[in-house]
């Protein structure tokens, strides 16, 4: 079954609960007992995943370890799992706590504009007072934009870690970097706060000055991100950058093979006097300063955040966009 049938099929309001193949990803409609999970993520209370899976397939995907849960034979990328929960029996239970939509998955992947279940999550919290962040690499987000302005002090993040769409392609299939870029405006245009999630930031290939020089005007946060890799991804990079990026060989087998975090460290201190220069603050871990809408943004340091740990009893202190 194409892809454009399976529009047809939803757009005409017949019922499809059977598995479906659109190019090579493997579609699946399941049941889920509930939508909202605790978690112990320093991003937030609440982690929301309206997909389990993500067709972006992304090279560099930290969230393909869910393939130990889940017990998809696929590779990343090449299924996706469609959730479907019973209705949110009280959605003021969520008033002032922080949601982080996407945190293994992307919201707004293509198929969402078939399955629409991030937008029917964001109907049912609406007039919650639920603190909302949501990370996608998509435009498809411009679609929610009026039904987003409802919730108070949302923020939306896009992943930018390169103005280079020939290397963007070789590293995801979601849309194009000028598509994300123009998305981003659209919003902080609206008055949404948004996030410019410089991640993952890859060694010399990644140009962080650029990208802050090219959305510091269009957003409202810049996170910072190094590039990690771990589990079965770790081969697929480093192959990668033999293969693409031979001279850099040596310099990644020192970070991903030696531990060495020099190059990081240097970064670090470099982005710190160059943020310094154009008159921006540069902080560390903590994206917790309220500024009003229209100041210019704050870059925050998140490199190795995965060592960070959230204080018992606090609501979380930096921004989504983990994808």
């Amino acid at each position: 079954m194409e892809f454009n049938e399976v529009i047809n099929k939803r757009r005409a309001g017949r019922e499809f609960k059977e598995v479906v193949r659109m190019d090579s990803p493997i579609i699946k409609e399941i049941q889920v007992k509930s939508i909202l999970s605790k978690s112990n993520l320093p991003v937030c209370e609440y982690s929301v995943n309206p997909y389990v899976g993500c067709t972006h397939a992304c090279k560099y995907c930290y969230a393909s370890f869910m393939k130990r849960f889940t017990n998809h034979p696929e590779p990343w990328g090449e299924f996706l799992d469609v959730k479907y929960w019973a209705k949110i029996k009280n959605p003021k239970k969520y008033e002032g706590k922080e949601l982080f939509i996407g945190s293994v998955t992307d919201p707004y992947n293509p198929q969402e504009e078939i399955y629409r279940r991030t937008r029917s999550l964001l109907i049912e919290l609406q007039g919650s007072g639920a603190k909302l962040s949501i990370a996608t690499k998509s435009d498809l987000i411009l679609r929610d934009l009026d039904l987003i302005k409802t919730f108070p002090n949302a923020r939306v993040s896009w992943s930018i870690n390169t103005l280079n769409e020939a290397f963007k392609s070789d590293m995801d299939k979601a849309v194009s970097i000028e598509r994300r870029l123009a998305a981003m405006e659209a919003f902080h245009k609206a008055g949404v706060r948004t996030t410019c999630f410089i991640s993952p930031i890859f060694p010399v290939i990644s140009n962080v000055k650029e990208i802050i020089e090219r959305t510091r005007k269009q957003c409202n946060l810049i996170w910072l991100e190094n590039l990690n890799l771990r589990g079965s991804y770790k081969a697929v990079i480093m192959n990668y950058i033999k293969e693409k990026y031979p001279a850099l060989l040596p310099l990644y087998q020192d970070i991903y093979n030696r531990g060495d975090r020099g190059y990081f460290e240097a970064l670090d201190r470099e982005l710190k006097e160059y943020a310094s220069a154009i008159g921006l603050d540069y902080v560390t871990n903590d994206d917790s300063m309220k500024r009003p809408f229209n100041a210019p943004p704050v870059i925050v340091n998140y490199f190795y955040h995965s060592e960070i740990k959230k204080s018992p009893g606090k609501s979380c202190t930096k921004n989504t966009g983990m994808t």
